[in-house]
C-alpha cells in the first residue's frame, strides 16, 4: 500500500473511485441519451463499455502524471495529458470490445461530451474536498511535534507535494527546550496541565509526525505517545514521513541506525530471480519494439556526424565494479577532448542536433540494453555514474555508496521523479529517490516506474 500510494493517495482512495463513477455513469448516460432506447443487451454491453473507458481512462491519467507532475505545471499541461489518456481509452474500448469506427460511432461524439461533464463534476468534487474549508474533516489533521529545522520541512513538505495536499498540519508542540523554527502563530496553545492526549482530541488530529532529533534524555514524551497510539492515533517518525509522502528516503533526516532496523532492504533468491527474468523479457521486448528506431538512429548519426555511432564509457555498477556501457552518440568527438570528465550541462554546446533530439527521446540510451542481456545492469534501477564522479559524490553526500547494493538500470526511480543532475546537489536529490528504489523495490515498483518512464519521455521530462 505504501508504494501504491504514490499514484493514487493513501487517504483518498475513495476519491479515485468517485471519480472513476462520475466518468463511467456521464459517459453511459450521454451515449443512452444519443443512440435512444435500445435493447437490453446492448445497454449493458454499452455499460460495460462506459465502464472499461473510465478506468481505462484513471490508469492512463495516472501513467500521464495528471495526478502529479501536471498539478504543478498547470491546466495547460493537464488538459494535454488527459487529451492523451482520452485517446488510450478509445482505444482500448475500440480493441477490447468493437472495432475503432464502430467505438467512434457509438462513444465518439457522446462519449467526448459525457468525458466534458465528467470534468465539470470532478473539478467540482476536487474544489470541495481539496479546497472548501468545510471539507476538513474529509482531510488528515496533522500534529507535528517538535519545533527545530527538521520538523518545520514537515509544512512545507504539505505546501509542495501535491500527494501531501489532502492532509491539513493543525501546527506544532515543542517537545523540549529546542529552539523554535517555525513562526509562533504556528504553534499550539497548550493549556497548564493538558496532556498530548487531550490536545490532540480538541483539535481532532488522526496523525502525529515525531520531528525530535534528541530522543533521549526525556526529550520525547513516551508515555503520553502511547496514550495517544492506545487511543487509535497513528504516530510516524518524521523520516517515515519523508519516505512516504515524497518518495524519497531523506540523507538529511537519516541516521545509521534507521537503515538498520527499518523494513525493506529485502534480497533473497527468488526475488533476484523474478527480476532477473522480468529483466530479460522487458529488455527483449524492448529491443524488438525499437529496433526500427535503432537503425533509423544509427543512419542519421553516421550521415550528420560519422563514426563512431555508439560511444563507450565505463560505469559503476552493483558492488561497486566497473563496466562499459555503450550509448548512441550525442556529442562531437572531441566533447572532452583534454580528457576530463565533465557534467552536461543546460543547452551544452557539444551535443549536436541530432544528439539533442536523441536525448529529448531517450533514444541515446537504448543501446545499454545490451548490458541489460550481460547482466551488468537491471531494466529499473539506479542510474550508473562515472567512475570520477562517484569518487566525488561519495566523499560530498553521505550515504551514497548505498545505491550499489543493487544493479544499476536505464531508467529508475529518480529519473521519473526528478530532472537531469547535472550537480553533487542534483546528485544528492537523486540519491534520496535512489535510496527509497534500494529499500522498497518491488515488480510491482519496477512495472509503475516503466509506466511512468513513457510519460517521461512523450512529455521530456528532465531530458538535457
Amino acid at each position: 500500500m505504501r508504494l501504491f500510494s504514490h499514484y493514487v493517495p493513501r487517504n483518498t482512495l475513495f476519491i479515485a473511485a468517485l471519480e472513476a463513477v462520475i466518468l463511467s455513469v456521464c459517459v453511459y448516460l450521454a451515449a443512452v441519451l444519443w443512440a435512444g432506447p435500445g435493447e437490453p443487451s446492448s445497454l449493458d454491453r454499452l455499460a460495460i463499455e462506459s465502464l472499461l473507458l473510465a478506468f481505462t481512462m484513471l490508469l492512463a491519467m495516472g501513467v500521464m502524471g495528471v495526478y502529479g507532475q501536471a498539478s504543478i505545471e498547470g491546466w495547460g499541461s493537464t488538459l494535454a495529458r488527459l487529451v492523451a489518456a482520452g485517446a488510450v481509452g478509445f482505444g482500448v474500448v475500440s480493441l477490447v470490445s468493437r472495432g475503432f469506427d464502430e467505438t467512434i460511432a457509438v462513444l465518439g461524439v457522446p462519449g467526448a461530451v459525457g468525458i466534458a461533464a465528467a470534468f465539470v463534476l470532478i473539478s467540482l468534487e476536487r474544489l470541495l474536498v481539496f479546497r472548501w474549508k468545510g471539507a476538513k474533516a474529509l482531510r488528515p489533521q496533522v500534529l507535528v511535534l517538535g519545533t527545530g529545522t527538521r520538523a518545520a520541512r514537515v509544512e512545507d513538505i504539505v505546501r509542495a507535494q501535491p500527494s501531501a495536499r489532502r492532509m491539513d498540519v493543525v501546527g506544532f508542540v515543542p517537545a523540549n527546550e529546542e529552539s523554535h523554527h517555525v513562526p509562533e502563530s504556528r504553534l499550539l496553545d497548550r493549556r497548564e496541565g493538558e496532556s498530548l492526549w487531550d490536545l490532540v482530541n480538541r483539535y481532532g488530529v488522526n496523525e502525529i509526525i515525531v520531528g525530535v532529533r534528541d530522543r533521549r534524555n526525556g526529550g520525547l514524551p513516551i508515555g503520553e505517545l502511547l496514550e495517544c497510539r492506545l487511543h487509535g492515533v497513528r504516530v510516524t517518525y518524521l523520516t517515515d514521513f519523508f519516505e512516504r509522502e515524497t518518495g524519497q528516503i531523506r540523507v538529511d533526516s537519516l541516521n545509521t541506525s534507521w537503515l538498520i532496523f527499518s523494513e525493506g532492504f529485502r534480497r533473497n533468491t527468488l526475488r533476484n530471480l523474478v527480476k532477473r527474468t522480468f529483466d530479460i523479457l522487458a529488455s527483449g521486448t524492448l529491443l524488438v519494439v525499437t529496433m526500427p528506431i535503432m537503425v533509423i538512429t544509427a543512419l542519421a548519426i553516421l550521415a550528420t556526424m560519422g563514426s563512431p555511432v555508439f560511444y563507450r564509457q565505463q560505469r559503476v555498477g552493483e558492488r561497486g565494479e566497473v563496466f562499459t556501457i555503450r550509448k548512441f552518440r550525442s556529442m562531437r568527438n572531441d566533447a572532452e577532448g583534454d580528457g576530463k570528465a565533465r557534467w552536461a550541462a543546460e543547452d551544452d554546446d557539444r551535443i549536436t542536433p541530432v544528439g539533442r533530439v536523441i536525448r529529448l527521446l531517450r533514444i541515446d540510451e537504448l543501446p545499454q540494453i545490451i548490458n541489460v542481456f550481460q547482466g551488468q545492469m537491471s531494466f529499473v534501477g539506479p542510474r550508473p555514474e562515472r567512475p570520477e564522479f562517484v569518487r566525488e559524490l561519495t566523499e560530498a553526500i553521505p550515504y551514497y555508496d548505498a545505491r550499489h547494493s543493487i544493479k544499476p538500470g536505464i531508467t529508475g526511480w529518480a529519473q521519473v521523479r526528478y530532472a537531469y543532475g547535472a550537480s553533487v546537489d542534483d546528485s544528492r536529490q537523486k540519491l534520496q529517490y535512489d535510496l527509497y528504489y534500494v529499500k522498497n523495490h518491488t515488480l510491482f515498483l519496477d512495472v509503475m516506474i516503466l509506466l511512468d518512464t513513457v510519460q517521461v519521455v512523450l512529455f521530456g521530462k528532465g531530458a538535457r
